[in-house]
């Protein structure tokens, strides 16, 4: 049965961390980054609660000008405090100021979308706060919890050497996606082990708790019939539907516009190379953008939303690297979900929601394989299964079109010498005589390359994965013919559910 409330998952090494950063009787100044909904706040909140302190003040920053957050610390102060009215400011030097002389009285201050003060409008409070820092360091009260959303606008505004802040944080942690064991606990408390439905839902929300939290409070977070069309239908497409406008006030908005056409190539397409990207590029509009290449970096390298892939023992100067899409939330809107959102304006939203359904899947074969690394890589720092891994999952192809090489999974265990080639598919009806020739021919086929020659005398162990393999004619082929095999069942098994 579905449990009837929402609990708090996970993060217990962050709150572990958070109260040990608390507990240790110096005062601190705490970074934590992560993609927005990623929990930051909820985490901050967690530990404090758990904790029993009260003497907290929280400030989200508004994007806005040095009134607009002078008044927003001011409302902030007087409603968290008793004696709120003494703590008030009336412009960046009295509000740093007043966030030292809370550390002074043992109060800790969170300043959320902290990412914000690097907006030129508000970065002069930065050297006043500079000052603030470097007066509170050898002092055992209190301390400061910045909580960011903006990867490189927190890094040029604590790391970059040219920055006020240079150097003073003392604690710093990125707060990433819930791991698979916090999910499948979540979706057992909600009565979701159907493998495919974990695997839609993977897809379109990853790791981020706030997407299931809106799923559980839109009654969506349980086994149903059609639990994919209404799924998208409510979340996305009705009037009042929470995520209907997340990607463009999150993602896009962010981007200003910019880098729009090269997201939407690479949601098309999946992982493509730079010569297939620009390809695709330059089929849209009149003339060459000369600044294609800024704008590709610019994702990869400053908004962390692209991936440069490289097949496993490539060079940083590969010509074989792939991109894509790092967060699957923006790849769903991208691929299917906004195409049909416009849709869902002039028809039956039901209707664009079983079309968006029927595209997902699509997406769901490459995101599954994606899946697979993770679990490889989990299970193996939790010591579980039979497989540790000395080195990040990763995949071979190349280009030659004589001698075509594509293998989904190369594992590596360097200590007992043995190696693990998957190939993933959606359905394992797909896994059929064909599939298996052809994978068995890659494998044969990447050893006798210069990477692949690596592992000659390794042990070398074949396995077929897809969301559920129980079909006891193909379970018979595969064991005949020395392959093996996970779902999602077994791996849920090794994580304890």
């Amino acid at each position: 049965m579905s449990k009837a409330t929402w609990g708090f998952y996970g993060r217990t090494n962050e709150i572990r961390e958070i109260e040990r950063i608390k507990n240790n009787g110096r005062w601190f100044f705490c970074s934590i980054s992560g993609r927005r909904r990623i929990g930051k706040t909820s985490l901050i909140k967690q530990a404090i609660s758990k904790s029993g302190t009260e003497n907290i003040v929280y400030l989200q920053v508004p994007d806005s000008d040095e009134r607009g957050v002078v008044q927003t610390f001011n409302e902030s102060v007087e409603t968290q405090l008793d004696e709120g009215s003494e703590y008030k400011a009336t412009d960046f030097h009295t509000l740093a100021q007043s966030i030292k002389k809370l550390s002074q009285s043992n109060i800790i201050v969170v300043l959320d979308e902290f990412q914000y003060f690097h907006r030129s409008q508000l970065s002069p409070f930065n050297s006043y706060f500079q000052s603030v820092v470097d007066d509170l360091r050898d002092t055992e009260k209190g301390g400061i919890f910045v909580l960011g959303s903006i990867h490189t606008e927190m890094t040029a505004l604590l790391e970059d050497k040219m920055s006020p802040l240079f150097n003073r944080v003392t604690h710093t942690f990125p707060l990433d996606h819930l791991d698979f064991e916090t999910l499948f606990e979540m979706f057992e408390d909600h009565a979701i082990r159907d493998p495919y439905h974990i695997l839609f839902l993977w897809s379109l929300f990853e790791g981020v708790p706030k997407f299931y939290r809106d799923c559980f409070e839109s009654s969506l977070l349980k086994e149903g019939h059609e639990y994919r069309k209404n799924t998208i239908k409510n979340l996305f497409y009705d009037g009042t539907s929470p995520l209907k406008d997340e990607a463009e006030n999150w993602f896009l908005k962010e981007l200003r516009g910019r880098y729009d056409s090269i997201l939407k190539i690479i949601a098309d397409i999946g992982p493509c190379g730079h010569g297939e990207l620009i390809a695709k590029y330059e089929e849209i509009g009149s003339k060459k953008n000369n600044q294609f290449s800024g704008y590709l970096d610019t994702l990869v390298s400053k908004y962390r939303i692209v991936e440069k892939q490289r097949p496993i023992f490539a060079s940083e100067r590969s010509r074989k690297a792939r991109y894509q899409i790092v967060d699957n939330f923006l790849s769903s809107w991208l691929y299917a979900l906004a195409q049909f959102a416009q849709l869902s304006k002039v028809q039956p939203s039901e209707k664009a929601a079983t079309k968006a359904s029927d595209k997902l899947k699509n997406l769901e074969g490459f995101l599954f394989e994606k899946m697979i690394k993770l679990l490889l890589k989990e299970c193996s720092r939790k010591e579980l299964g039979d497989f540790q891994l000395t080195d990040m999952v990763k995949g071979y192809w190349n280009s030659r079109a004589n001698n075509q090489i594509e293998i989904d999974i190369i594992a590596v265990n360097e200590d007992e010498r043995k190696v693990r080639f998957g190939t993933c598919k959606r359905s394992q009806s797909k896994l059929d005589h064909n599939e298996l020739v052809n994978f068995e021919d890659n494998i044969s086929r990447f050893l006798g390359t210069p990477e692949g020659r690596k592992f000659k005398d390794w042990t070398i162990e074949k396995y077929c994965y897809a969301p559920v393999i129980d079909d006891k004619a193909l379970i018979e082929k595969l064991d005949k013919n020395k392959f093996k095999y996970q779902d999602i069942v077994q791996f849920r098994s090794l994580l304890g559910f």
